[in-house]
């Protein structure tokens, strides 16, 4: 499909959620509104819900330690069938079902808990769940779904049957508005064709969620819809199962439709609505994504730990020399953060007082850009053991430490459900909606003179009440906060950075207007400083939870969010340098240059191993190519 770049923002503007019924911590953030109230005291879990997930817990931690074998999923690139029984049989493919379907009702904090757990043992096992229960039927359903249809396939879901999110093709991505998968209603089904790509669970799947345009006419709106399709539909084909450098288990495919007939039973909302359900899913099904960072961070900081005490240089452990004791204390510090920000969104999710969208996006991009570089250091602490495979070093009789898998298995989630530049472009969007909702005729290119008078007028009125509240707060009194003791000056320096951020963002939107939107790398360095901002604001009111607690943990705990503030204050400043100071301009002229070929000759003197395949798959409809190779699970 060709659609143009108007269209495709007109597409994703309407999926959007449009109001803001409830508080949002991080908007207000970004607003220069320092909002502790809504976080602090930190929000704490129901006794029940404490009870039933410590549990299932330590029912699962034994299912790991005796059942997963992470080596062999790594080497034979599949996880095994009788896992996936054990998993059903645990109950865990309805962690996130409600107890009146069969599941178990587990919260959004233990949820997550479990994911993490999971993930240490096999990244792709968790990523198997995670698929199934974040993003795969139970969400949308327990969302958006009919009674009928929660009664008919959320007990499935719970214990039988493994579920799969399609929407990417492949030449659909981050665009949603050029998706070519049909259908088209014939009397009381509607009719599938296309194809789609990277579908993760798809080649094991018993249902799936499907993404399809259905045509606009006079009768009907028509438009990108949701349905719930059975897996072993007459037309169905998985045509490929797809291999990646890293999460080696993954049962990820490319699965063709072919006059796949669907009851309109089982479309999800209304027509058009598909993009916003799904969308809305990601809400909290983004957090899955950071409960997996936050596990390896955990892993990683283990192993550092143990192999620093353990390997001698000039006749000391190297955890002492200050080149590798920065890297440890950098691992210790974000890990401390990343799970502070993991427990406070789910939290606040499991709550359901706040509008978390925007904390979840900035947990899904912290967490998978912080988490990689955390793995990184690992591998870098570890030498040549950290480039040298788990198995390798067993054979030459070491610890088979997989340094280097977890690297690879990682590198993924910056990518995953939105990939750090679109979630960049995603929180920005929402982090400007205030001055877009004032200014929104202000600065349209196509807007009537009068209506730019009338929106001058609206947002005359609310900069006049809003810029002077950014001028001066409790960040410049130096008793601010005094209950969080010597994390105090921390919470200063977040309340008068966030006014600061505000103020950038006001100048930038006074100096380009409606051009804002192309400015992706300053929206880009907005967007981390504010997720540096919450990360700090999370860790400070866990330390001081940890605290307040009375437990042996909270001197630590307060030690770490200190260590991680100041690395963190290092970050935003540089960060803040960059907004006006950069090569942003530089660079567009030099990829000018590279796309007209200007620069052809800098690539001579090399071998392409690449074959001369097309970039983009053929995804016209039709019947199948190749053989099935989907594979249920029973």
């Amino acid at each position: 499909m060709t659609v143009t770049e108007r269209e495709a923002r007109e597409v994703a503007e309407a999926a959007r959620e449009q109001d803001w019924r409830k508080p949002s911590f991080a908007k207000e953030l970004f607003l220069g509104r320092f909002r502790l109230d809504l976080i602090h005291p930190h929000p704490q879990p129901e006794p029940e819900s404490v009870r039933r997930g410590e549990e299932f817990l330590a029912a699962l931690r034994v299912f790991c330690e005796s059942v997963i074998d992470g080596p062999l999923i790594e080497r034979e690139a599949r996880i095994p069938d009788d896992v996936v029984g054990g998993l059903k049989e645990l109950g865990a493919l309805g962690m996130k079902v409600d107890t009146e379907y069969g599941g178990l009702g587990l919260s959004q904090v233990y949820y997550n808990k479990a994911l993490a757990l999971v993930s240490s043992v096999s990244p792709a096992v968790g990523a198997l769940l995670s698929a199934h229960q974040s993003i795969g039927v139970p969400q949308p359903l327990k969302l958006f779904g009919t009674q009928e249809q929660k009664d008919t396939f959320l007990p499935r879901c719970a214990r039988t049957d493994i579920s799969a999110f399609l929407l990417t093709e492949p030449d659909v991505g981050s665009d949603p508005a050029r998706l070519a998968t049909s259908a088209i209603p014939e009397g009381d089904e509607y009719v599938l064709d296309g194809v789609k790509l990277w579908t993760t669970n798809g080649v094991i799947a018993d249902l799936l969620v499907v993404m399809a345009r259905v045509p606009r006419t006079p009768e009907r709106k028509g438009g990108i819809t949701a349905f719930v399709v059975e897996a072993n539909s007459p037309g169905i084909t998985v045509e490929n199962r797809n291999e990646f450098m890293g999460l080696r288990g993954l049962e990820n495919g490319v699965t063709r439709f072919h006059r796949v007939r669907v009851p309109a039973a089982n479309r999800i909302g209304p027509e058009g609505a598909g993009l916003k359900i799904a969308l809305t899913t990601l809400n909290t099904g983004r957090l899955s994504l950071p409960a997996t960072c936050v596990g390896a961070g955990k892993w990683c900081l283990k192993i550092a730990r143990e192999w620093t005490e353990a390997r001698v240089q000039w006749g000391r452990p190297v955890a002492k020399h200050e080149a590798v004791g920065s890297k440890m204390s950098f691992i210790a510090a974000t890990t401390f953060a990343l799970e502070a920000v993991l427990d406070l969104a789910s939290q606040m999710a499991d709550e359901d007082r706040n509008d978390i969208r925007i904390e979840a996006a900035l947990a899904k991009l912290y967490g998978s850009e912080m988490a990689w570089l955390i793995a990184d250091e690992l591998v870098q602490i570890r030498g040549g053991r950290g480039f040298e495979t788990a198995a390798s070093l067993a054979a030459r009789g070491e610890r088979s430490v997989p340094a280097e898998q977890i690297l690879r298995d990682l590198r993924i989630n910056r990518i995953f459900e939105g990939s750090t530049e679109i979630m960049h472009l995603l929180i920005a969007r929402e982090a400007v909606d205030a001055h877009l909702a004032v200014a929104g005729d202000l600065i349209a290119p196509d807007a009537s003179m009068a209506d730019k008078r009338r929106a001058a007028v609206a947002a005359g009125g609310f900069y006049a009440r809003w810029l002077p509240k950014l001028v001066a707060g409790p960040g410049h009194l130096p008793r601010s906060y005094a209950e969080f003791g010597h994390l105090a000056p921390h919470m200063r320096y977040i309340e008068r950075t966030a006014r600061k951020l505000a103020r950038s963002t006001f100048y930038a939107m006074t100096r380009w207007q409606g051009k804002m939107e192309t400015k992706q790398g300053f929206l880009g360095r907005i967007v981390d400083i504010g997720a540096e901002l919450f990360a700090m604001s999370a860790a400070c009111v866990r330390a001081e939870k940890l605290r307040s607690d009375g437990g042996g943990e909270g001197r630590a705990a307060q030690r770490l969010a200190d260590a991680f503030c100041h690395q963190a204050r290092i970050r935003v400043e540089e960060l803040f340098g960059r907004l006006w100071t950069n090569t942003d301009d530089l660079d567009r002229s030099v990829v000018r240059g590279i796309l007209n070929g200007s620069y052809t000759w800098l690539e001579a003197g090399i071998i392409d191993p690449s074959d001369d395949g097309p970039w983009i798959a053929d995804q016209a409809p039709g019947p199948a190519r190749r053989d099935n190779v989907h594979r249920p699970v029973r």
